[in-house]
């Protein structure tokens, strides 16, 4: 059993460990004319894979869509599954 990853916020993205260049994992977002988010990248490198570290990326992108009060559209085929499976939005 894996400890939480940390997840980091950083330019546009979430991301664990190492640098914001290159992080083991990450979920990418983009920022509408309104200041809504469009989720479009999720990566989990090799080492991390297989403990839920996509979805804790997801929960967290979704979690801080909540906290600025905008609204958030998966374009990330992972995260839309992730968030309809959970019932997220």
């Amino acid at each position: 059993m894996h400890d939480m990853a940390e997840i980091i916020h950083g330019q546009n993205k979430f991301y664990v460990r190492d640098t914001e260049n290159s992080p083991k994992a990450e979920i990418t977002y983009k920022k509408d004319s309104e200041g809504n988010l469009i989720v479009d990248h999720t990566f989990v490198s090799d080492e991390l894979r297989g403990q839920g570290i996509a979805g804790q990326l997801v929960e967290k992108v979704v979690g801080y869509a909540k906290q600025e009060g905008v609204k958030l559209t998966p374009e990330c085929s992972y995260a839309k599954k992730y968030i309809e499976k959970n019932n997220l939005l």
